[in-house]
């Protein structure tokens, strides 16, 4: 258990012991603070001084010429402001450029700008010849002018050029020929200091402000006084003086070269530079990672130097420059050299791994192969071979003089070591090469390719035109062996696998697998593979060996030979892994683990070190995408740290150990441009990144906004962005730097916007907040009239409501009134109705009981002729008592009294009567339609009506089935039947 000391030492000793504990406390602080500002500061120390120039080639040169930037030819300063953003003074304004987009701004009267300096605290001071100022966003961040010349009473010390502008705290130093201004940006004061004789140019050495003077004395601004600087007596023409070492300076003259200044002397500094600087003039100097020297100059561009006074780069027009004339240098915060010339800018990126040798007058064409070979370079070209000397000591800088080698003229497509040896492999065969002389061993034209057999060590085996060429290596030398016979095709790439098979790739007709005699003389077998084994096709599959694995490419991605099925497979493993390099055309071994891809001009390097993971960077080699020849690219290694490039015009020298630190944060997006685009296009805001409370009216809702990094190196550039308020998601990543908005909605919105560069290092967010302000109809006045009208509406609503309400009342007592009348006049129709029904049904079963009544008096009548028809038939065969039959006269009159009973019309009239009861209108209807029915035929329909049978018919009408027969036909044709009509069903569908 903890407690506290002062409950020992008492209330008193207690403060005190606190007291001496807080003091201590604060005194550990410090200490770690001061340390931890000790290591920073070290590593970055650490970090500047590592970083090496170059002696080999000249950096990369961007160039902005005046067609990129529009403003005038003339650069005369440069500076770089708190964002990143950088401004130049131009002969025809103020030029500002974000890494994307530049933008002229003129100062009064259209003068040149002279002199620029940024105090990283939102101002941009310039100067021109009488005028001087600074450049400020306004609440609108529309960058505006402030001229300062109102300050100075004395407008007569103002007719001349500002030339220096030096910002010192609260102080900005404004410089002339004839006087310097002292600015208080505190007092808003300016405090004039004349020369002791005219002033030349002042420079800022550390803290320090020296000025050299035409009187050939240099003098040095201490509170705001001038005192000369012992021992500059004689220094004349002073146009740059830099911090050298701990406490001395380096000091650069017009005509006298440079000197080593300890604060008590000056020394002439014996350097190489001196010769060059007093004949092409230097003009201006800068230092750069704390140890080079750069000085412009007016004929002959950019010499830099390093701490012994000797040349590392010398950098002109012939290098990369626009023009020879350097105004000015500026290194910014990522050590580039940015120079101002007499026409155009450039950007020297002196920390990229890439250095450049460029044939600008065309003397050696287009270089095919390069190599470094017992301290010569050559080039083999498409006008032949050329060399130049080679120093192998890395501490002097390279110079080169390419000379042409005779006898090599015509077409060089191979430079390869073996063995001590240097083949050429040539349009018109295979030489030797020693020196500056080429030795020529095989007269087989077109050696493409040479390499050495796994089965054979002391053998090489060359694709050629027209085959295979063999060469055998006897005492240190190779001389040609034999042409192997049985295989004449072209082999522009040849390899041989572990099993000893030959692989060559055909440009057109797919790959051979050739085994060889064991004397490597002839042909045993060809196998010639298309696209029936799995290859994507014939054209341009190349061939190379990836440690100790062959692999062919394609423009569908690298393929892998199975022993087994004897087919082609994709090479997954190696495709996933290194993405869209899998269509490289070209694979080129740079040691042990890393290979060179090239994807049809596009390199890259891929580290295999690491089992199962492949780590590739193209990146840094995006300035030489698409400058080496297609097809023929090649990469040589010169030693462990260095790579020999071959380019269309020249060479790149590639160093491992200048890989760019990429820990390194990233600056923030620059928000630039706001533009509105809705209809008439005009500016909102020149950085959005500093704007603040930006409205912007609904009727101009269209905005286009631009960005950019302030990322001034070789690298591939995405930005994404997201609208608060619009959308949730952030977008894809572009290379688009700028987005544009279309009808938002009124509200209030936050744009943000972050890069990231070569797919790895992502910046932090930069975000812009603006308003779209809404309409009149929206806005809160509008909300107000809206409110009051409403009100007035819901009050006459309510008026109205309740007078429809009480007209509603009365509709709805009418309407009930009227459903009970409804109601009750339905009920009456109902009962009605069921009154209907009701005699409706006594009605129809009085019919059916008449039609009863009907058939049963039909049946009756049938019934009583039969009775007769049987009585009768019985008379006829009575006999008397001597059995002899009746008289016939007797008998007649009994059969009169049966026949007149059998055919009683009394009995018909009844059926009749009956019949038309329950069938009405059935013998009208007859009568109607077929007016020549008789009645007997009416007779005949009314039973065959009641669906009587022949029988019962024939009964009735007291005739014989035959008659009733005859009847019946006679009656359809009256009827005019169609043979298929049932009569009966016609008769009851009457």
């Amino acid at each position: 258990m903890k407690y506290p000391i002062g409950k020992f030492i008492g209330k008193d000793g207690y403060q005190l012991h606190e007291k001496k504990n807080r003091n201590f406390i604060l005194m550990i602080r410090v200490i770690k603070t001061v340390y931890i500002w000790v290591v920073v500061l070290g590593l970055a120390s650490a970090k500047l001084h590592a970083q090496d120039i170059q002696n080999i080639g000249v950096p990369y040169v961007e160039n902005f010429p005046k067609n990129i930037y529009q403003s005038g030819n003339q650069n005369w300063s440069i500076t770089q402001d708190e964002h990143g953003v950088f401004y130049f003074g131009n002969s025809e304004g103020l030029l500002s450029y974000d890494g994307r987009f530049w933008e002229n701004h003129q100062i009064p009267h259209h003068l040149i700008v002279r002199s620029v300096a940024a105090d990283n605290k939102g101002h941009i001071f310039t100067g021109g010849y009488g005028e001087m100022g600074y450049w400020e966003y306004d609440e609108k961040a529309i960058l505006k002018y402030h001229s300062l010349t109102n300050l100075v009473k004395d407008k007569s010390k103002l007719n001349n050029e500002i030339w220096k502008i030096y910002v010192d705290n609260n102080q900005i130093i404004f410089q002339t020929f004839a006087n310097i201004f002292i600015y208080n940006n505190q007092t808003n004061t300016i405090k004039v200091i004349e020369g002791n004789g005219s002033f030349i140019f002042m420079f800022k050495v550390g803290k320090r402000y020296l000025i050299g003077t035409a009187n050939n004395k240099i003098y040095e601004l201490i509170n705001d006084k001038l005192n000369l600087l012992k021992g500059s007596e004689g220094i004349s023409g002073v146009l740059s003086i830099l911090p050298y070492g701990d406490n001395s300076f380096l000091v650069g003259t017009a005509k006298n070269g440079l000197f080593l200044y300890n604060g008590e002397r000056f020394t002439k500094w014996e350097s190489e530079a001196n010769d060059f600087l007093k004949t092409y003039q230097l003009n201006n100097g800068v230092k750069i990672f704390n140890k080079y020297f750069a000085f412009g100059t007016i004929l002959n561009g950019v010499i830099i130097l390093d701490q012994n006074g000797k040349i590392v780069q010398h950098i002109n027009k012939s290098g990369g420059l626009q023009n020879n004339t350097v105004l000015s240098l500026f290194v910014d915060n990522s050590q580039n050299l940015w120079v101002g010339l007499d026409n155009g800018i450039d950007r020297v990126e002196l920390n990229s791994p890439l250095y450049f040798y460029f044939d600008k007058n065309g003397a050696f064409g287009t270089v095919y192969s390069s190599i470094i070979f017992n301290d010569k370079i050559y080039l083999g070209t498409n006008q032949g071979l050329y060399y130049s000397n080679w120093n192998s000591d890395p501490a002097k800088r390279q110079s080169f003089n390419f000379k042409f080698i005779p006898g090599s003229q015509g077409q060089v497509w191979d430079l390869s070591v073996y063995d001590g040896n240097l083949f050429c492999g040539h349009n018109n065969g295979t030489y030797l090469v020693k020196d500056n002389t080429i030795e020529k061993i095989s007269s087989i034209s077109g050696g493409w390719t040479l390499k050495k057999m796994n089965s054979s060590p002391d053998k090489l085996i060359q694709g050629t035109y027209t085959g295979l060429v063999i060469y055998q290596n006897i005492k240190g030398k190779y001389i040609f062996s034999h042409q192997i016979d049985g295989f004449n095709q072209p082999c522009r790439y040849v390899e041989q696998d572990n099993r000893g098979n030959i692989w060559v790739s055909h440009p057109y007709k797919g790959i051979f697998k050739i085994n060889l005699s064991s004397d490597l003389r002839t042909v045993k077998s060809t196998k010639v593979y298309d696209e029936n084994y799995g290859i994507p096709t014939t054209y341009g599959i190349n061939i190379f060996n990836l440690d100790g694995r062959i692999v062919f490419s394609s423009d569908s991605g690298f393929y892998v030979y199975d022993e087994i099925s004897d087919r082609f497979a994709k090479y997954n493993e190696l495709n996933d892994k290194i993405g869209s390099f899998s269509s490289s055309n070209k694979l080129i071994k740079a040691d042990d683990k890393k290979f060179w891809f090239v994807d049809h001009g596009k390199v890259a390097l891929a580290n295999f070190s690491n089992a199962g993971k492949i780590s590739i960077d193209s990146s840094l080699f995006n300035v030489i995408n698409g400058r080496m020849v297609k097809n023929y690219e090649n990469i040589s290694k010169i030693n462990d740290n260095l790579f020999l490039i071959s380019v269309d015009d020249g060479f790149v020298i590639f160093s491992k150990k200048v890989f760019p630190d990429r820990s390194v944060a990233l600056p923030k997006v620059f928000i630039g441009k706001i533009e509105n685009i809705t209809s008439d296009n005009y500016l909102i805001t020149e950085s959005g990144l500093i704007s603040k409370q930006v409205s912007i009216p609904y009727s101009q809702n269209s905005i286009r906004i631009n960005y950019s990094l302030p990322y001034y190196r070789q690298g591939e550039i995405k930005y994404q962005y997201l609208l608060d308020g619009y959308s949730n998601s952030w977008s894809s990543w572009s290379a688009s730097s700028q987005k544009d908005f279309t009808n938002l909605p009124y509200g209030k919105y936050n744009f943000k916007v972050r890069a990231i560069v070569n797919n790895v290092t992502i910046s932090s967010i930069s975000q812009f907040e603006f308003e779209i302000i809404p309409p009149f109809y929206a806005t809160i006045w509008a909300w107000m009239f809206y409110l009051i009208i409403f009100s007035v509406l819901v009050y006459f609503f309510r008026i109205f409501y309740f007078k429809k309400l009480e007209k509603h009342q009365r509709n709805i007592q009418k309407h009930l009134q009227e459903e009970q009348d409804e109601l009750l006049r339905q009920e009456n129709i109902i009962n009605e109705q069921k009154l209907i029904k009701l005699k409706n049904e006594k009605l129809q079963a009085e019919l059916e009981s008449k039609g009863r009544e009907v058939t049963n008096s039909a049946m009756n009548i049938v019934y009583k002729n039969e009775l007769l028809q049987k009585i009768k038939d019985e008379i006829a065969n009575l006999k008397d008592k001597e059995g002899k039959k009746l008289a016939e006269e007797q008998l007649r009159k009994v059969e009169k009294i049966i026949d007149e009973s059998m055919s009683n019309e009394q009995d018909w009239n009844l059926f009749e009567t009956s019949f038309n009861e329950t069938h009405e209108n059935f013998f009208k209807k007859l009568k109607h339609d077929y007016p020549d029915l008789v009645p007997n035929d009416l007779k005949l329909c009314a039973y065959l009506r009641l669906n009587m049978s022949s029988k019962e018919m024939a009964s009735l009408l007291n005739i014989s089935l035959r008659g009733m027969e005859i009847r019946r036909y006679r009656l359809r044709k009256k009827l005019s039947l169609p043979h298929d009509k049932n009569l009966v069903e016609f008769l009851i569908e009457l």
